[in-house]
């Protein structure tokens, strides 16, 4: 399985959906970048992905987005085999 990358704030309920997505679809582990208590990394996610808001979320180097485009990619089938790789 790819590494997955997260960045998320402590209070994000989306960050929380988007998680729990994810361990639904077996992943074991989460690289979680906390931009709230590392705020720099808010600047090199919005370098990363040109987006502000959290979560933002990478499968391997693939960026796929917030948690709507996790769920929207879950929904077309394409979230499980990006997971296997």
């Amino acid at each position: 399985m790819p590494t997955i990358t997260m960045y998320a704030t402590g209070t994000c309920p989306y960050c929380l959906r988007a998680k729990q997505l994810l361990k639904e679809r077996g992943v074991q582990a989460i690289e979680e970048i906390r931009v709230d208590l590392q705020p720099a990394e808010r600047e090199v996610m919005m370098q990363r992905t040109g987006r502000r808001t959290v979560p933002q979320i990478y499968i391997g180097d693939t960026h796929v987005g917030g948690f709507d485009d996790l769920a929207a990619l879950d929904a077309r089938g394409g979230l499980l085999p990006l997971l296997q790789g």
